[in-house]
C-alpha cells in the first residue's frame, strides 16, 4: 500500500492514567535528547494495528502518530500520544485547494474537523494543492489562496495551523502542484496568515530540488512540520540511502524548530518496528 492508497482507505473515517505493558509493568518512555519531537506516520505501518503501533511508539520514545483521522485521535490519546499532523478532509492528494470546484466541499470538511482537532488538543491539520491539471503556477497560487482564505480564518480562531505538504512530481506524484519549496513559500506569503505553513517532506524535496539543509535554513519560518524518508525509494533512512539524516536533524534544530519530525519511510526490513526504533536513534541528535 502506498501513501495515496492509504489516504483513500481511511477517508471514510474522517468524521492520564499510567499505561501498562503486556507484563503489567508501567510503561516508561526511554530517555532521548529532547531536541527533536518524534512522530511516525501510521500509513507506513498499516499492517500493524494502531493500538500496537501506539504501544511500540511509547516504548521507543515517540510522542505522536501522524496522519490519523478524527476517529483515530482518541486511540493515540489513550497511549498519551498526540497526532502532530492530522487529516481534516477525505479529499486526497491529487485534488486540492487549486481546484475551485472543490472549495465549498473543502471548507465544509475543515469547518467540521478544525474544531474537533482543537478539542482533541491538536495543533496541525494537513492540506494539499492537488495536481496542476493544466493550471499555471500563478493560477494555482491564486486558486489555493482563494480557497484557503475562509479555512484559515476558522483555523486562526481555534489556534490550528493548516499545513500544505510539499510532494515530488518527478517520481511519486506526477503533476502535483506544490512540488517546490519556493512555490509553497509564495503561497504562505500570499495567504498572509500565520495559520498557514508548510509540511516539508525531506524525501520529496531531495528528489525535486536537493540542497536540503540550506533550504531548511532559508525557509525555516515557513515550515511547521517535517517528514523523513530514504532516497531513493522512501525506505529506511540508514546508510543504504543517500541522505545523512543526523546532519539534517542538526540543521533543523539549529533553526530553533520546536515542532515535530515524523518518520515516513516504508520499511523494507522484516522487523518494521526495529527499523523505526533505529530511525529514531538516527534522528535523535
Amino acid at each position: 500500500m502506498n501513501r495515496k492508497q492509504a489516504i483513500q482507505s481511511i477517508a471514510a473515517g474522517i468524521a492520564g492514567t499510567a499505561l501498562l505493558t503486556k507484563t503489567g509493568n508501567a510503561m516508561q518512555s526511554p530517555i532521548l535528547k529532547k531536541n527533536i519531537n518524534h512522530s511516525v506516520c501510521q500509513w507506513c505501518y498499516s499492517d500493524i494495528p494502531l493500538e500496537k503501533l501506539c504501544e511500540a511508539a511509547r516504548e521507543i520514545g515517540i510522542t505522536s502518530i501522524d496522519l490519523l483521522n478524527a476517529e483515530q485521535w482518541s486511540t493515540a490519546a489513550k497511549y498519551q500520544l498526540t497526532c502532530a499532523m492530522a487529516y481534516a478532509s477525505p479529499i486526497g492528494l491529487t485534488r486540492g485547494f487549486n481546484d475551485v470546484s472543490l472549495h465549498a466541499t473543502l471548507l465544509k470538511d475543515y469547518t467540521l474537523n478544525i474544531p474537533k482537532a482543537a478539542d482533541a488538543g491538536l495543533k496541525n491539520v494537513i492540506c494539499f494543492s492537488g495536481n496542476a491539471n493544466g493550471l499555471t503556477p500563478e493560477q494555482g497560487l491564486e486558486n489555493c489562496a482563494k480557497g484557503l482564505d475562509p479555512v484559515l480564518k476558522i483555523a486562526s480562531r481555534y489556534n490550528i495551523q493548516v499545513c500544505m505538504e510539499l510532494l515530488n512530481s518527478k517520481v511519486d506524484h506526477k503533476d502535483y502542484q506544490c512540488d517546490h519549496t519556493p512555490w509553497g513559500v509564495a503561497l504562505c506569503e500570499k495567504t498572509g496568515s500565520s495559520s498557514f505553513k508548510l509540511l516539508y517532506d525531506i524525501y520529496h524535496m531531495q528528489v525535486m530540488e536537493g540542497d536540503v539543509i540550506a533550504t531548511i535554513r532559508k525557509y525555516a519560518k515557513y515550515i511547521a512540520h517535517y517528514h523523513t524518508g530514504g532516497v531513493p525509494g522512501r525506505n529506511e533512512i540508514d546508510e543504504r540511502q543517500e541522505l545523512f539524516y543526523p546532519a539534517i536533524m542538526r540543521g533543523i534544530v539549529e533553526t530553533g524548530f520546536k515542532g515535530f519530525v515524523a518518520q515516513e519511510f516504508i520499511p523494507k526490513d522484516q522487523d518494521k518496528l526495529a527499523s523505526l526504533k533505529k530511525a529514531i536513534q538516527i534522528c535523535d541528535v
